[in-house]
């Protein structure tokens, strides 16, 4: 067993080396792409990431008995869900580590023992201390690049937690769609019974309108999620700033709502797949690499999207506005001729509703990840995530 020196980051000096752990994880890995730097951050900059007004965070970093940096982590208690299931739960995450058990043991016992001594009772990871959408689950198949903000990992992970106790508590599901191929009939057939009634429209967002669009998505989302355990409502604001941070990337025709009688019952978020330019940053957007930024957009290397969410209010499910959702937003995107592939992340498998729905779309399970449960009694039962009706 190697000597380790476990620290914790709380200077500038650290924080670097924090960024930098990966680099020599994934050192000629040619699917790993190096997250912006500044996205790191400001999850833990407390001017930033709002969650620190009731919630808590830490981070460590690990080096060998040669001052070599081995592994990473963060552990955090997000008060707005760590009492929303069984047991008090926090956090884990940006874990990353050497192939190495007593390493990655002693990563994850810093951040148990943090969190018991806050009144936790197990931890889920790897998360986000933040949106579901960045940072979440652990990568387990389909080992490709990942679009923006979604976790990557060497497979031997997988071994890593498994061995230290870590058990399945939801997978989720990242489906593949080619944009060229025909939307199929069973959605068509509906989108063409709904588009009959004057009642309803379907229009994608306006950039100039942006905080009007946030209502509508808070509202949509506010309703369209209440049932499921881990819910806390969002604000207009919450809203109205996260799309303001979309906006530098956003493409209008990728963001899409439906109406009845003006009421919002339904959107779908997607944005342009940023990671295809991302990769040749090394993690940096100072003024240059805003201007490779520039050069590699222009040169039109980004030709995916990725799906960010998709909802339809309850009292409008089943009624095929999902159809007509699709179909609407196709007959703008395909002819564009523009972007090649979608991928939709985040179909969490507790929701079979939403993977039928994709699955008739035509598309194909591209990546897996699993968001993994560690109960520190292990004389408590472990539970899976219910699945929703």
């Amino acid at each position: 067993m190697m000597n380790m020196q476990l620290i914790d980051v709380n200077n500038s000096v650290t924080e670097k080396q924090f960024l930098e752990v990966p680099v020599s994880i994934y050192k000629g890995d040619a699917n790993w792409i190096r997250p912006l730097d500044n996205d790191i951050r400001n999850v833990f900059d407390r001017e930033k990431n709002k969650l620190f007004k009731s919630g808590a965070a830490t981070r460590w970093i690990l080096k060998n008995d040669n001052g070599k940096l081995i592994g990473r982590v963060a552990a955090f208690v997000n008060e707005k869900t760590a009492r929303t299931s069984e047991y008090a739960t926090g956090g884990l995450g940006f874990f990353e580590c050497i192939n190495d058990q007593d390493a990655a043991n002693t990563l994850f016992d810093s951040a148990k023992e943090w969190l018991a001594a806050r009144g936790m009772e197990a931890m889920d990871g790897p998360i986000n201390f933040g949106d579901r959408t960045a940072w979440w689950g652990l990568q387990v198949e389909g080992f490709a690049p990942p679009t923006y903000q979604m976790n990557y990992n060497p497979a031997y992970y997988i071994q890593l937690f498994e061995a230290y106790g870590f058990q399945t508590y939801f997978n989720q599901l990242v489906f593949r769609y080619d944009v060229e191929n025909e939307v199929p009939l069973i959605f068509r057939e509906k989108a063409q019974r709904i588009f009959k009634s004057p009642a309803f429209r379907f229009e994608h967002v306006r950039k100039a309108q942006i905080n009007k669009y946030a209502a509508d998505l808070t509202q949509v989302y506010n309703e369209a999620w209440a049932k499921m355990g881990f819910f806390k409502p969002v604000t207009v604001e919450q809203t109205i700033a996260t799309m303001k941070k979309m906006l530098p990337i956003m493409d209008e025709r990728l963001i899409w709502f439906g109406y009845f009688k003006d009421r919002p019952i339904a959107f779908f978020v997607m944005l342009p797949e940023i990671n295809q330019v991302i990769r040749h940053l090394n993690g940096r957007l100072d003024w240059y690499g805003k201007l490779l930024f520039a050069y590699y957009r222009w040169r039109g290397v980004i030709d995916k999207m990725f799906g960010v969410l998709f909802g339809v209010v309850p009292d409008f499910q089943g009624k095929g506005i999902d159809g007509a959702l699709i179909v609407a937003t196709g007959n703008v995107v395909q002819p564009l001729k523009k972007y090649k592939t979608l991928e939709m992340n985040w179909v969490g498998d507790f929701n079979p509703k939403m993977i039928r729905m994709v699955e008739n779309l035509g598309t194909t399970v591209c990546k897996r990840y699993r968001t993994y449960r560690k109960i520190f009694d292990p004389e408590k039962p472990f539970y899976r995530a219910p699945v929703l009706e």
